[in-house]
């Protein structure tokens, strides 16, 4: 998981013995697990404060795993064990005590995390008789209730005053959090930022992996920190997060902040907030949607079962029946909806076509490259070739030499012409602004109608 979004899982992988062992794994219902252990844990007889303050701690305990992915950025395929030697005691296919159902029927979206954090606490626990640990003792927890205290205190007592309990919003299916598509040089959005904001933290601890700016976009000086990165920890230095290296950064990431231990560094508010929106739906407006439907605009010129969307910046009832109309061609569900899948494969049906593509004098696609003050590439320098031809009809927009080097000329005229065209001025060049700029060159050059996404182009069955 590792972000913001916190929610409760539908169903819970445990492992049916040691973490290498050759056990079962069974996929049961969370709320089945958390009852399983409640009852395999403490005593139906205890005072019900007592009762209500392990159920926070066994429920916050296995969210922590989950949340962490501690098992699974390990490699392993399960979510937690069955074992107190390793996590919290479960019996597969045992009885439930009534009145724990219930509790834990009415607990199991509450959990505790630190004040000013936001993971789940690695909620450590004994049983306080024949083993102490640094975290809540379950027996203590009974003279405690006895002597009156309600269960936010008794975890006060064991945790510490800075603690809140928290109650998740609903109840999901949790998805893994590897996006299921390479994060390589040129990319944009939420799960680059998270890489770049891991990567910083990491190079705290590894100071050999140099620090990047942490704006979800995959430039040469993250695809830099993660060749370092993947060969400080032996991994293939390729520059780009495969499912080996995303798991790996979080489990590393995990490890140096102490995610997992009962003493956290924590997650702050800052580091879980992503620039990017998680979805884009109908009624969303802004760069974000006119980047999405460039993307899809060139898609729909090249399948002829995607319905043509307009760039305008809004997602309106036409731009959801163009989703509609991907979807239905990739086999998704056809909500309308810009989810994560939905973008992945978005990109990759673009990123075919742009493969495909032969060089031309007029308007070419984005090269999903984000170019900006300090690269150096053959596609900076068909932005100057672009930006110096515009020049000669503009006098607002000032010609720069194709050096190939994205330098402090290039950026202002890249800016100049941003305030021209009603671009956000930040310099840098996304699909929007490339999309503006080789479509005014395009104009000026070979005439109108001659952007990829208007020309008939040829089919992809």
């Amino acid at each position: 998981m590792l972000s913001g979004e916190m929610f409760i899982p539908e169903t819970i992988t445990v492992h049916l013995g040691l973490p290498d062992s050759d056990a079962a794994n069974v996929t049961i219902p969370y709320i089945s697990y958390l009852k399983n252990v409640a009852s395999s844990e403490i005593y139906p007889t205890w005072p019900e404060n007592a009762l209500r303050a392990n159920i926070y701690a066994i429920n916050t305990y296995a969210l922590n795993r989950i949340y962490t992915e501690w098992y699974r950025s390990r490699g392993y395929p399960f979510d937690i064990t069955s074992t107190t030697q390793y996590d919290q005691a479960f019996v597969y296919g045992r009885e439930i005590f009534r009145n724990i159902s219930q509790l834990a029927d009415e607990l199991v979206r509450s959990y505790i995390r630190r004040q000013g954090s936001i993971e789940p606490l690695f909620a450590a626990f004994c049983d306080g008789s024949r083993t102490t640990c640094a975290g809540l003792s379950q027996w203590g927890t009974v003279g405690l209730a006895n002597q009156g205290r309600v269960p936010y205190e008794i975890l006060q007592y064991f945790y510490g005053d800075n603690i809140d309990i928290v109650r998740a919003p609903e109840i999901r299916a949790a998805t893994p959090s590897y996006p299921g598509v390479p994060q390589e040089n040129g990319m944009v959005g939420n799960d680059v930022q998270t890489i770049q904001i891991q990567l910083n933290r990491i190079s705290r601890n590894f100071p050999a992996i140099p620090k990047i700016a942490t704006d979800g976009v995959y430039d040469d000086r993250t695809a830099r920190a993660v060749r370092v990165f993947q060969e400080v920890f032996s991994l293939n230095p390729t520059g780009i997060v495969n499912e080996a290296t995303w798991y790996r950064l979080s489990y590393i990431y995990t490890s140096v902040k102490r995610l997992a231990e009962l003493e956290s560094e924590g997650l702050t508010f800052e580091e879980t907030q992503r620039t990017f929106p998680n979805v884009l739906r109908e009624g969303d407006f802004g760069h974000a949607v006119r980047s999405m439907q460039y993307y899809l605009a060139v898609v729909g010129a090249y399948y002829n079962s995607v319905i043509p969307v307009s760039i305008n910046g809004t997602f309106d009832a036409d731009t959801a029946a163009s989703v509609r109309s991907f979807q239905q061609t990739y086999g998704l569900p056809q909500t309308g909806i810009v989810d994560r899948r939905t973008w992945n494969d978005i990109y990759r049906a673009y990123q075919g076509i742009l493969d495909s593509q032969p060089p031309t004098d007029c308007a070419r696609l984005y090269p999903n490259e984000v170019l900006r003050e300090g690269v150096s590439s053959a596609n900076v320098r068909i932005l100057q070739q672009y930006l110096t031809f515009i020049a000669q009809y503009d006098p607002n927009i000032q010609p720069v030499s194709d050096t190939g080097y994205f330098g402090p000329l290039t950026r202002a005229a890249v800016q100049a012409f941003q305030r021209e065209y009603g671009l956000t001025a930040n310099g840098q060049v996304g699909a929007v602004t490339w999309d503006a700029i080789s479509g005014v060159y395009s104009e000026m050059k070979c005439g109108s109608g001659k952007r990829p996404y208007q020309a008939p182009g040829y089919i992809i069955r």
